[in-house]
């Protein structure tokens, strides 16, 4: 039997986050994109999720999917947390983070990493107040807060290239 790409449970409904605190509705908002980002990928087949629609782009879902391992590995855990450690798949010195080097073949070892790495993420992020800082690699003092409302806007964006993505893929459209 051929791997798919696994449906995603809602674990975050929109309507919970309302009137909760700074830091429940960053971290819902975060997990919406993620969900959101992998149910426009559920159901579809290695191929299918390695395939680039939108010419001349070589844009894929799998390689959204390893861009977004790969960026929140940086923020999170090598920027805010320091942790010493590597890269995903490629990492922001190749300016593609992710984005090249998709093989069909490694789909559902990507989905997994892409699983650990935002729980590894999670966990990073973990018992630190919003307003903790680090300094950028550009010496700028950044917070957490500055994290979480950065990866939102960058699953926003690239949530947006995945709806035409999907669409061109099988039609589908839709959250």
């Amino acid at each position: 039997m051929t791997w798919t790409a696994p449906s995603v449970v809602r674990t975050q409904r929109l309507s919970d986050l309302g009137t909760v605190t700074e830091r429940r509705m960053l971290e819902g908002w975060l997990r919406r994109h993620r969900e959101t980002l992998l149910a426009k990928c559920a159901g579809l087949t290695p191929a299918q999720l390695a395939r680039t629609t939108v010419e001349p782009s070589d844009l894929s879902l799998l390689g959204l999917v390893r861009h977004m391992a790969e960026v929140e590995r940086w923020w999170f855990r090598r920027s805010f947390a320091g942790e010493d450690v590597g890269d995903v798949f490629t990492g922001p010195s190749d300016g593609d983070e992710g984005l090249a080097g998709v093989d069909a073949a490694e789909a559902e070892r990507d989905f997994a990493l892409f699983r650990a790495e935002t729980a590894a993420c999670d966990a990073a992020a973990a018992g630190h107040d919003l307003d903790e800082t680090f300094v950028s690699r550009g010496g700028v003092p950044l917070s957490l807060r500055w994290v979480y409302m950065l990866m939102i806007q960058e699953y926003a964006r690239h949530n947006g290239h995945a709806d035409f993505l999907r669409e061109r893929t099988d039609g589908a459209t839709g959250d």
